[in-house]
């Protein structure tokens, strides 16, 4: 692939990562525990990096309002509509993971 300048770099980064937070959105019978035993990150996960890079920017930006535009919606909302009781399957996976 040809060199990119920094500025199309950025761009296709970023355009990425909509497409990743959109997809997020749209699935959200993806629990995150789920993510977290596959992938090693969740949306939390996101919405923290998300953060640090405003940080990185000298910008402030509340955890909760990180993770509302990663969501789409208030996590407590998320949460609500969404979020299932982890099986013990996906907890005992989980510890196995925190083990290592």
């Amino acid at each position: 692939m040809a060199d990119l300048d920094q500025a199309t770099q950025t761009e296709l980064e970023a355009a990425a990562f909509r497409t990743l937070v959109q997809h997020l959105r749209d699935n959200p019978q993806v629990q995150n525990i789920d993510l977290m035993n596959l992938a090693d990150f969740c949306r939390n996960c996101l919405s923290k990096w998300y953060r640090a890079a405003a940080e990185e920017k000298g910008m402030e930006l509340d955890y909760e309002d990180a993770r509302e535009l990663i969501y789409g919606m208030p996590y407590s909302e998320w949460k609500t509509k969404f979020q299932t009781e982890a099986t013990p399957e996906q907890l005992a996976k989980m510890q196995e993971k925190q083990g290592h």
